[in-house]
């Protein structure tokens, strides 16, 4: 039979591995956030892989946590957009004051913040006529009289546009203007099953933007067509029904929130993690 002197030692010998487990637990909880751009401290973001659209504008999501709920003064709110890669600052604002000084060239004249909603925990930062440089991790930076942290935000850039739709005697069109990168186009029925009497045509401009006409053979009236457009960042899905005389579209946009591998076919039209807007159209023909 053990000893007393044996029983507390290999006791304590239990407790020290115990503890060693929960400290080894917690350190690798705490640097898979920060190594996933988690934010820090009071600062976070509602939207951290934004996709913006060439040559449109696009809003990085920030925001922070007000010591009061009547929210902060923006004399005592600081806050730093910065893009990884680049030494000089995208945006900064310090104490009530833009300071633009040390702003790299590539933003001028194209970045501000919501002044009127600072006060309120809202550092996100507008950014205008989006470019293809403008792609990468960026990082809002705030500091204010409840604490200051930072958020990352991944902009990722495409083009993406509604496809046209034109209907003529049994043949339904989808023409998209503008698309990067090269979209997959497909055709399903009301039922959702693939059609295959289509046939796409692919044009690339001198900036390698994308413009498609895919044309659907052998359509029926008083029926409903779906025109799904899709590459690893958009997913744009337009139905088109067909009644009497007349045409109505409408077409929903998706986009993945985070970089993971895409789902070219369809399911339901609707992808695990994303967000999304409707665009409505009306036609007659």
């Amino acid at each position: 039979m053990a000893s007393l002197g044996q029983i507390i030692f290999w006791g304590m010998i239990v407790m020290i591995f115990v503890a060693a487990g929960l400290i080894i637990l917690i350190l690798s909880v705490s640097f898979s956030v920060k190594g996933l751009g988690g934010s820090q401290g009071t600062v976070d973001s509602n939207n951290k892989w934004p996709i913006g659209n060439l040559g449109e504008d696009v809003i990085l999501s920030c925001k922070f946590k007000t010591s009061t709920n009547s929210g902060e003064l923006t004399s005592q709110v600081s806050i730093t957009w910065k893009k990884k890669g680049l030494s000089e600052v995208v945006y900064n604002y310090n104490k009530g004051a833009v300071q633009l000084t040390e702003q790299n060239p590539q933003f001028k004249d194209r970045t501000q913040l919501f002044s009127d909603a600072i006060g309120g925990g809202n550092a996100s930062m507008l950014l205008r006529n989006v470019k293809m440089k403008d792609e990468g991790v960026y990082y809002c930076s705030v500091n204010a009289p409840s604490g200051s942290g930072t958020a990352s935000v991944n902009l990722r850039v495409a083009a993406f546009s509604a496809p046209k739709l034109k209907w003529v005697n049994t043949t339904l069109t989808a023409e998209g203007e503008r698309w990067f990168p090269k979209p997959d186009v497909l055709w399903l029925d009301v039922n959702d099953n693939i059609l295959n009497k289509s046939e796409t045509s692919f044009f690339n401009n001198s900036a390698g933007i994308t413009r498609f006409i895919s044309s659907l053979q052998q359509i029926t009236l008083n029926d409903s067509y779906t025109c799904i457009i899709q590459n690893h960042l958009v997913k744009a899905v337009s139905r088109a029904t067909i009644k009497d005389i007349e045409i109505s579209t409408w077409t929903f946009f998706s986009f993945p929130t985070a970089a993971a591998p895409p789902i070219l076919l369809p399911q339901r039209h609707v992808l695990a993690a994303t967000t999304s807007f409707f665009l409505w159209i009306y036609q007659l023909t």
